[in-house]
């Protein structure tokens, strides 16, 4: 595996992939890697002849300076994670790299990013597919992975891809999970052993929720209460939103819907860490 730091390395590598034919996967990341992170790596190398995985933790899309000041940062194990995961090459830049002048250029994805976490985090989506963008110029993948953890950024990166004609597929994976059914991030590293403890209750307000709308019987207000009142006896934990919502426009739901598939998704701080998880409801 090689580690590239330049932007012109990588153009240079993309360009010689490109002209012998090969297929190149794109897995971008911000470092701190998990299980979920080598699952789409692996999911690449099967698909694709070539694999590039980018690690580059962006200021651009965090909101919270100190967020992004203790964000995990471990190049060195993340290197050795991937290799055997069958990465061909690491994109490992700096700011400076990235970013050499401020970027004067604003991306607006309209209601999609008006709720949850684009409601919650003012321009973060912006400086999400400031970077994607970047990063799909650069290495010019026929696919790129991304994880459904992140619900939203899924749908905002699917958009971006169909209003600026990327020629790339986007394949999403399911969430991956810990034995208890907490979500998978590189944020868990920052959990206490307490909170770790209370993390999972999490998923289980969320799997509540689900068996709530497939019994059909309730509304989606009904839902959000009783989410709210499960994570209310967490000690310690401050839900910031729990929304229903339609899977496909993210657009709050005022009714259940049998015939559309549904998202639940919610954040939350627990110990100091902010934390996301949803689940889809298929349709019917």
């Amino acid at each position: 595996m090689e580690i590239l730091t330049t932007a012109a390395a990588l153009q240079a590598h993309t360009e010689n992939w490109r002209r012998t034919g090969q297929h190149i996967g794109l897995v971008p990341t911000m470092g701190a890697l998990h299980e979920g992170h080598l699952q789409l790596v692996r999911a690449a190398a099967t698909e694709c002849d070539v694999v590039v995985a980018s690690i580059f933790v962006n200021p651009t899309q965090f909101n919270n300076p100190d967020d992004f000041r203790l964000y995990p940062r471990l190049p060195e194990a993340d290197a050795a994670l991937l290799a055997p995961a069958g990465c061909t090459a690491l994109f490992l830049p700096s700011i400076a790299e990235m970013y050499p002048r401020p970027t004067a250029v604003q991306f607006g994805f309209g209601a999609l990013e008006r709720v949850m976490e684009g409601e919650h985090r003012p321009g973060h989506f912006n400086g999400v597919a400031t970077v994607v963008s970047k990063l799909f110029h650069l290495s010019r993948p026929h696919r790129a992975y991304f994880g459904q953890k992140d619900f939203q950024q899924v749908a905002i990166v699917r958009q971006l891809v169909s209003d600026l004609a990327f020629d790339l597929e986007l394949v999403a994976f399911p969430t991956v999970r810990e034995a208890d059914g907490l979500a998978m991030s590189s944020r868990n590293r920052r959990l206490s052993p307490e909170a770790r403890a209370l993390a999972p209750r999490l998923y289980q307000s969320l799997q509540a929720a689900a068996e709530l709308l497939r019994g059909g019987h309730t509304t989606p207000g009904a839902v959000q209460a009783a989410v709210r009142e499960q994570l209310a006896a967490v000690p310690g934990l401050e839900l910031e939103y729990i929304t229903v919502a339609d899977a496909h426009t993210l657009q709050p739901l005022a009714d259940t819907y049998a015939d559309r598939p549904t998202v639940v998704c919610l954040a939350a701080h627990l110990g100091g860490v902010r934390l996301i998880d949803n689940v889809v409801v298929e349709a019917k």
